[in-house]
Parts: structure tokens; sequence; C-alpha cells
């Protein structure tokens, strides 16, 4: 498990490449940033990286003791991330 700051939490991200987890930190950090912007009362959010298919994400966000789950799937992490956490946005 990986704390980013006190309120983003990676998990499965542990054998993730140095240089794709500086990627998927960004991304998550700027996510988050507009996600807290926009929903009232946010508290957290857990970022799930599939150990078994890594082509697979899954996040929790956490507001106002409420749990709101997206789940997305790509061929590509960035992509497979990106479209979890945009479902936030809409």
């Amino acid at each position: 498990m990986i704390e980013l700051g006190g309120n983003i939490t990676l998990e499965g991200f542990e054998n993730l490449e140095p240089g794709a987890l500086v990627i998927v930190k960004k991304v998550v950090g700027n996510y988050t940033k507009k996600i807290s912007n926009n929903i009232a009362n946010f508290e957290r959010i857990l970022i799930l990286l599939d150990r078994e298919d890594q082509n697979n994400i899954k996040v929790k966000l956490h507001k106002n003791g409420e749990i709101e789950m997206q789940e997305a799937s790509d061929s590509n992490l960035f992509f497979a991330l990106d479209k979890a956490l945009s479902k936030f946005n809409s």
C-alpha cells in the first residue's frame, strides 16, 4: 500500500516500475485535486490495481461516510486509470 498525502491510497501498485509509478502518482494527484474541489464532503480516495489483471482499476471514493466505487479496464494502465477517475468528474 502506498500513501500519497493524507487522503490518497494506492493499493496493488507496489510492483510497478518506478517510471510508471511516477506517472500514476501525477495522474491520481491531479484527479484527486479536481474531485476534492467538485465533490462536497470529500474524505479520501483509494485506487486499487488488480494484481492478477493489471488492466483493471477500481476506485473507491469516500465522502460523507459513504463509499462510491467506479471501475475501468483497458489494455493500457494509464487509460484505465483515466477512465475510472474521470467518472467522478461527470
